[in-house]
This record gives C-alpha cells, structure tokens and sequence, in this order.
C-alpha cells in the first residue's frame, strides 16, 4: 500500500471514531420538534414567561423535575440570570404553543456541585418545554382592529356604559370565557374599575358593531392570582369583542329628521292621538320589533305616560307623514330590566317612525272650501237630499272609498244618519258645484274601533263635490207647504168639485203644488209611493176617496200632535 492510501485510511478511521464518541458539549443544544404557523412574538431578554417543562437526565432519561407534575405552570424571567444559563440561552426567541428539547451541558446548568440532592454534579440536562405565554413589565394593551363600521356616529369614552359580547383565550388559544356561552352580553361601565383594567382601557374608543382583539398583560389582567381554576396566574389574556351597545346615563333621546312632507301646518302636542309605524331595532341593527309586520298602526296619546318616557317625548312636534329615526337610552325606555325575551336589560333602542295622522279628541271637523261657484242660491241642511262624489283617504293618501268605485254619485238624505257625523257636517252647506275638503277626526268617524277598511282611531280625509240638492221635509214630513196652506184645503183638492176625492185626483193636486212652487215633497224617495201614504193616511175609512169629514178629522188630530205627518 503507497503512502496516500494509508494517509487516506487514517484519516478516514479519525472522523468515524469523532462521530461514535463526540466529546463533551459547549453549548446548549435545541430541537425545535414543533413550531406554530404563526407566530407574532418571541421570547427576548428581560420578557417573563410562563411555560410548562419536564426535566431529564440526558444520560439515562430519568425525569427529575416537571411542572405537570405539580400540576402549575413555571414563571420566570429571562436573560438576567433567573434561570440556569443554559435555560436562559435556550428559550429564546421561543413562540407561544412551540414545543422544543433543550439539552444544557453541565457547565450551563448546575456544574461540577449539582444540586439538592436532586441533580448530581456535572449532570447534562433535558427539558422539553411548552411555552404558554410571554409578557413583558414594559407592555400595554394591544388592540387589533377586525371591522370597525363606515360610519361610527358615537365610540365608547369613559363613563359610558356599553353591552358587548366577546370570546376570552388565553395565548394558547385555550376559551377560558364567552358571553356567547350565556346567550346575554356583558354589560358594564367604563373607567370606574367594575371590570379589570385592560378591558378598560382597550374598549375605548370602540363603536357599535365594531370588532376588535384586545391583548392585555397580566398586570393589567388578573396578575399573580389569576381567576377561578381557568385563568392561571400570570396570563395575558385576548379578548375577541363585538360591541353592541354604547350610552351614558346622561344621554337624551335623540333624534334625526328623514323626511318632512312639505306645507306641515300642525305639529303634535301633549294630549294628542297619533297613529303611527315604526321598526324598532337595537344600535347593532337588529330588529326586535315592527308595526309593519302586523300591518297595524301604533296607536297611543302623547306625553299622558302611556309609552315609554323616551317615546313619549320623540312623538312631540311631529307633522303627519313626517319620518324620524328616534334614538333612545335604556333609563328612558326598559331600563336594566328590559322586557323578557324580547329587549335585553340595558338596551339602547332605535325607532324609525312614520307619522300617519294624529288629532286631538277636542279637534272639529275641519273644512277647506276648494272650488266655489259664482252664483250659489241654496245650500245643503238637514233634511235635504243630495247627490255628492267623494274620495275617502288616509292621512298618508290611501285611498280606502270612492264614488267613482259606482255608476252614480252616492246619495243622502241630511240629518237622517245615514253617513257618519263627520262626513255628515262636511256635506252641509254646500252648493251645487261646490268642491271641498273635509278632515273628520276619529270621533267624528269610525272612532278608535274602526270599521271595514277604516283603521281605529283614523282621520279621515274626504274631497267631496255636490252634484244635486233637492230641498227636503222635517222629519216626520212627507210633505211641506212653502207658504200658506189653502183654507179651506178640502175644496182645494177637490179638482171637479164632487165633493170626494180619489187617489188620481188626490195625487194631480199634490203634483200641482209641487210643480207650482207652494209645497215640496220628501226628496230621495219615490213620489207615487210617498203620495199613496199621504192619501192612505187621510182615507180614514179605507173605501179609495177622502171626503172633507175625513180631511177635518185629522186636521183636528194633527193640531193636537208635536208632529205631523201629512197635509
């Protein structure tokens, strides 16, 4: 063999011999076996951690010392001397949640001495560690922002009260707490120490539907006590919160003006009837409420109590037709109670109102002449009949009746209560040809029962136009005299002076009046029937022909009655 083959074989026994029997270790050794995707902090000098560890002997694998054994996690500080050297040198820039094996030589753990009997002199040491949290004394509250709303009219400042729901981990991802896990927010103050200080602190500023990660230290948290048996001692804490509610105690309602219709000449005031729409939602938009979905109106008296203090006070100054959103604290609506199921303790709600009428239970018909002809000769009373169009509306222009539904102009007889009250003294004084607007509160009306299409406690706008007026009678007249009667009356009636006067005779005298202008007969019933009463009425004995016995006879009867029937 040549002196470069034996060189070569040397060499080779050399690296194999250093690979079988390394000498010993000058530095920590560390096996990062598992390492989390993410990983937004390390651990550096001077941070405290706390982390789970066991401990063996590198030689035999003999467990010397493990936190879970003791069943408490391990806290310490790293970098100023706190640990063993080698401790110190293999946690950092460790993760929370990596699991690594650190392996210190004897030199960097407990040297040539050991220690307490536990650990023999030059002893090379393993620990396979989980770190659990890092924190440091010079830390704040972080806060990472998920969704903040495009618009955030109001943020949460101290002395608000503010319901919120959230999710609370530790920063291994282990729950802890959830106010999902009860259905029901968490509802506090700000900045009066009711809940711990970084809650405090990292809610500020925060608006309704917003989402946001608070990362709070331990010393702004529980600190070394920690909280019941599943927030350890010394554990920084995040919190996923959504916030749903925000208000103080000083707040007022509020409100914002949607819509105004134009020419708004009455506004609400205390004591008056308003009938109205609504959707009632909390500050995060859900609805809890809605008039719409029964297809009924609220109806209610303002400022007498009896709705909540903050509703009762958004409904005053209103135009009908007039949209508000209304925005109204909890002291001013359901308080801390809330109302069951329904709106939660401490709950600010939002009204969208739509205003559809309102009137007050003095208020008259009120009418507004629109059209007046030149000449006008007589006007509608009691008793006459009429021929009148009309449209019958709701405030917010729903047209509920029309005399356009029919062939003919609707008819009526004045004073007969054949239409409701108010439509009644819309209707009276008119001319032919005249057009006009009556507004008929409800207790002129259908009252606050309703009836058919006509909601309870409705006004109603009816536009009306007189088509036809015939004079009428009294009540309890067939027929009237315009002037003085004839005296005698019964040589009157007899036409051909035969001293008897049958149903045709009769009939042409009562026609002759009428057509001549001395008498008038009921308007808006059928003639030949109306003067076959009259003529019944005098043919006392039934046998077809009045004579003048029988017309003297019930003259005499008729001056002794308040009324009168006939001739």
């Amino acid at each position: 063999m040549d002196p470069l083959s034996w060189f070569v074989l040397l060499l080779s026994l050399h690296v194999f011999s250093g690979s079988c029997s390394p000498g010993p270790l000058t530095d920590v050794v560390v096996d990062r076996y598992y390492v989390p995707r993410l990983c937004p902090r390390e651990v550096q000098t001077e941070d405290f951690i706390r982390y789970h560890f066991n401990g063996t002997f590198h030689a035999d694998g003999k467990k010397f010392d493990s936190s879970h054994d003791r069943g408490k996690a391990f806290i310490s500080q790293v970098g100023l001397g706190r640990l063993i050297a080698g401790m110190d040198r293999g946690l950092h820039g460790m993760c929370v949640n990596e699991r690594r094996r650190i392996t210190v030589p004897p030199h960097l753990a407990y040297g040539s001495v050991g220690t307490g009997g536990v650990i023999p002199p030059d002893a090379m040491l393993v620990y396979d560690v989980l770190l659990l949290d890092i924190w440091n004394a010079e830390d704040k509250v972080q806060i990472r922002t998920l969704h903040r709303p495009t618009t955030c009219s109001r943020a949460a400042a101290a002395s608000d009260f503010v319901r919120y729901h959230y999710n609370g981990t530790l920063l291994t991802g282990l729950t802890f707490d959830s106010s999902h896990w009860r259905n029901s927010t968490y509802d506090t103050y700000l900045g009066q120490g009711d809940v711990i200080k970084g809650v405090d602190q990292g809610l500020l500023g925060t608006c309704v539907g917003e989402r946001r990660v608070v990362i709070i230290p331990p010393f702004l948290a529980y600190g070394e006590s920690g909280h019941g048996t599943l927030v350890p001692p010394q554990a920084t804490l995040m919190f996923e919160v959504l916030m749903v509610d925000i208000f103080n105690p000083k707040d007022n309602v509020t409100t914002e003006v949607r819509e105004v219709p134009p020419g708004c000449a009455r506004r609400t005031q205390t004591g008056d009837y308003v009938r109205y729409h609504y959707n009632g939602t909390f500050q995060d938009g859900t609805a809890f409420d809605s008039s719409y979905r029964r297809n009924r109106t609220y109806n209610t008296y303002v400022g007498l109590g009896h709705v909540i203090q903050g509703m009762d006070k958004a409904l005053l100054g209103l135009c009908a037709g007039e949209k508000r959103r209304v925005t109204i604290p909890p002291h001013m609506a359901y308080g801390e109670q809330g109302v069951g199921d329904l709106i939660p303790g401490s709950a600010v709600l939002v009204f969208d109102i739509h205003v559809i009428d309102f009137h007050n239970p003095k208020d008259p018909v009120q009418i507004i002449v629109t059209h007046k002809p030149q000449q006008c000769n007589e006007t509608s009373q009691a008793h006459d009949w009429i021929q009148y169009r009309y449209n019958c509306s709701l405030m917010d222009e729903t047209l509920l009746y029309s005399s356009d539904q029919y062939d003919s102009p609707s008819v009526t007889t004045l004073g007969a209560n054949q239409v409701i009250t108010g439509l009644e003294k819309g209707l009276s004084g008119m001319c032919v040809g005249e057009r006009r607007e009556a507004l008929v509160p409800p207790h002129w009306g259908h009252g606050e029962d309703g009836a058919g299409a006509v909601p309870g406690g409705a006004v109603l706008l009816f536009q009306l136009e007189l088509v036809e007026l015939q004079k009428g009678v009294p009540e309890g007249y067939l027929f009237l005299w315009l002037g003085d009667d004839p005296d005698p009356l019964f040589p009157a009636m007899d036409l051909n002076g035969d001293r008897e006067v049958p149903l045709e005779e009769f009939s042409e005298f009562i026609r002759i009046q009428v057509r001549e202008g001395r008498g008038r007969l009921r308007p808006g019933v059928n003639t030949t029937a109306v003067i076959k009463d009259m003529f019944d009425n005098q043919d006392r004995n039934k046998d077809g022909k009045i004579v003048e016995d029988e017309l003297k006879l019930t003259v005499d009867e008729e001056s002794q009655q308040v009324e009168k029937d006939e001739l």
